[in-house]
């Protein structure tokens, strides 16, 4: 019996074309909720920028959240896992950006910024993803006495090729082809799912989790069911138990009912 359903916020909540979440979604989500469900959210955005979710978040139907690919869970004000990234590492990535001029997205606990800010950040943070503008911040700002959970660094495949081995102690999470979500190793949407049960006594098999992007793979093959949806890419569909139509044809909603979570 699933007691537990997970799932990512771009391209499986929220439409990348409509940037809502669907009604339908929304319908069934209050549905699952009814029969004692209990729904979390499981991001790669951290909290800072998690700003289209008030539909869910007026009718109390988030019960907590996996930010930053699982490097901060939390259930309303408290915090039940954290893990920064090493500070040696924060200054061998950033150290890279500078060198290069690349943009570099830099996450603490309560705030975000950008070193080399560029217009491919305002493109696809602003303009794709409805976000605030992120305040820049020079890279010759010190990064010894402050905690970073998450780095994004603007680089492609062969970029973080080279970027690897000077970041051992880290992990990469990518779902745009524009950059990568970094962190410290161990902390993906598997870990948080991990953590999220624990905290609730929940069983691994009762969970059900919902993921588009490379950055859902773990959490889609360490759930109970991992559900993909239709706009996925083909890896992403490899890794799930399921693939359901996309977000923007009632994904979520025909999921749901697919296993008896709703009613048809």
């Amino acid at each position: 019996m699933i007691k537990a359903l997970f799932f990512d916020i771009d391209g499986t909540l929220v439409s990348f074309k409509t940037h809502q979440i669907p009604v339908s979604t929304i319908e069934a989500l209050e549905a699952a909720k009814a029969k004692g469900i209990q729904i979390f959210i499981s991001t790669g955005r951290p909290r800072v920028i998690i700003n289209n979710l008030a539909a869910l978040q007026e009718r109390k139907l988030i019960d907590g959240y996996i930010t930053m690919n699982g490097a901060y869970c939390f259930v309303d004000d408290t915090v039940i896992y954290k893990s920064p990234i090493p500070a040696a590492e924060v200054d061998a990535l950033t150290s890279f950006c500078h060198e290069r001029n690349l943009p570099c997205i830099l996450v603490g606990e309560h705030d975000i910024c950008v070193n080399q800010p560029g217009e491919l950040v305002t493109e696809i943070f602003n303009r794709q993803l409805k976000t605030d503008p992120i305040p820049p911040k020079p890279y010759t700002d010190n990064h010894s006495d402050k905690e970073y959970y998450q780095l994004t660094p603007f680089i492609d495949i062969e970029e973080e090729q080279l970027l690897l081995p000077s970041i051992p102690n880290c992990e990469m999470g990518r779902w745009h082809p524009a950059f990568v979500d970094v962190t410290a190793k161990g902390n993906t949407k598997q870990r948080g799912i991990d953590e999220i049960i624990r905290h609730f006594g929940i069983r691994l098999e009762e969970t059900m989790a919902f993921g588009d992007g490379g950055n859902d793979i773990s959490m889609l093959r360490h759930a109970g069911i991992g559900v993909a949806m239709g706009n996925a890419k083909d890896d992403v569909k490899a890794a799930a138990g399921y693939v359901t139509t996309s977000v923007d044809d009632n994904g979520i909603a025909n999921a749901l009912k697919q296993y008896g979570i709703i009613e048809s």
